[in-house]
């Protein structure tokens, strides 16, 4: 390996919530007993330097003293254009189909509020990321879900005529479409992903098409841009992306969407203008320009080798060492959703009991219920391998 992803660095009381929150009034995350350190598994943000072609774009413009108002520059726009066609074979990508979004839920939430209205039905999967929860309840929009079905292989499948009885009956209009999916981690291939369009045309439905995992995908493995699958797709997408997740970004806020269709653009980022607050960060273009460059393109084919890496690894342990505990290997992002329900079952444990042992000796993942998994724990596997195996090592011997 090229670049560093062993070194376990010691985040506490540097702008990481995974670690301040532990121990935090309120936080649900209390510290770990004597004699065991956090090991940060539940928020999805990676524990990884970052790569050094970002560091070095943002050292290189705080040479120049000044941060004032600005406008994003060519650069910024040839960055992720040159990145959607070596990247995702998006040939067509024009400066105009991209634009500012604070954020990935800021940009679904403008896109709910210009084609809906509070009240109104909007067609989420499930398990559904918690962040789709609660931009949908706090800005007064209905959910209904569409449970997702794992299949004979335990692979996570649309239930397409679960979608169109609901489309249909609820008379839906505006969909959340999430890909690749979190917290499943399915990787969609193109027929699954044709056949959804096809019923979000039968029903005239605005597609929110949220991609910010769309580079974190097993080597062998292809993402599918959702608005390539046909002309229809392409026009009634609104496709959110950021190289947030990719490159560990969260904190300086820059996420994109990309919108082919003028009808469907002017109506979304007139809606964003209206906050006056949909505004982009100096340093995060010049954080973007620096992920998208040659450099970040061999630091992310590391990187996926990795999380590859950290995947196998996990999963292995988990079918060998934890019976009860059944898990998909996700094709892509790098989190683990635990099915626990047999082994709580089996041992008279509930969820929350195994969320509390967990902590309590350090491994620090997530309640799944929040993401519609009724007896579920996802974990971030965004860790050096040494760290991912201690705190499997810790759970096998006084967990599970």
């Amino acid at each position: 390996m090229t670049y560093d992803f062993t070194t376990i660095l010691d985040r506490a009381g540097h702008d990481a919530l995974a670690l301040d929150a532990v121990g935090a009034p309120g936080s649900g995350y209390p510290a770990p007993d004597a004699g065991f350190d956090p090991i940060p598994m539940w928020v999805a943000d990676m524990s990884f330097p970052v790569a050094p072609s970002i560091t070095r774009a943002i050292q290189e413009r705080l040479q120049y003293p000044t941060f004032g108002y600005f406008k994003p520059s060519e650069a910024y726009y040839q960055a992720v254009i040159d990145w959607h066609r070596d990247r995702k074979g998006v040939a067509d990508l024009e400066p105009r189909h991209i634009g500012y979004e604070n954020g990935v839920l800021g940009g679904v939430v403008s896109t709910l509020h210009a084609f809906a209205a509070p009240g109104d039905p909007v067609l989420v999967h499930s398990p559904t990321y918690v962040g789709f929860t609660h931009c949908l309840e706090d800005n007064g929009f209905r959910i209904v879900h569409s449970p997702l079905v794992r299949d004979e292989a335990g692979v996570w499948r649309m239930d397409y005529e679960d979608m169109e009885r609901r489309l249909a009956d609820e008379h839906i209009h505006v969909a959340i479409f999430c890909s690749p999916h979190n917290p499943c981690g399915r990787v969609w291939e193109r027929w699954e992903i044709e056949r959804a369009m096809e019923l979000y045309r039968t029903y005239d439905c605005v597609v929110v098409s949220d991609e910010i995992w769309s580079d974190i995908v097993r080597p062998g493995v292809t993402h599918i841009p959702t608005q390539t699958v046909s002309e229809d797709a392409r026009m009634r997408t609104v496709a959110l992306y950021a190289p947030s997740k990719t490159f560990n970004l969260a904190g300086l806020i820059g996420s994109y969407h990309v919108i082919y269709s003028d009808y469907l653009r002017d109506r979304v980022t007139t809606r964003g203008k209206k906050t006056h607050y949909n505004s982009m960060n100096v340093l995060s273009q010049h954080a973007l320009v620096g992920a998208y460059s040659d450099e970040g393109r061999a630091w992310a084919d590391e990187l996926n080798q990795v999380i590859a890496g950290n995947v196998d690894w996990a999963c292995d342990f988990v079918e060998r060492r934890l019976p009860g505990v059944s898990v998909f290997r996700p094709q892509g992002t790098y989190m683990l959703f635990l099915d626990c329900s047999q082994w709580c079952e089996r041992n008279g444990r509930t969820i929350d009991e195994l969320l509390r042992a967990g902590h309590r000796v350090g491994v620090y993942w997530q309640d799944g219920r929040a993401f519609h998994g009724p007896c579920h724990l996802r974990m971030n596997l965004a860790l050096p391998l040494s760290r991912v195996q201690e705190a499997f090592g810790r759970l096998e011997d006084h967990v599970f």
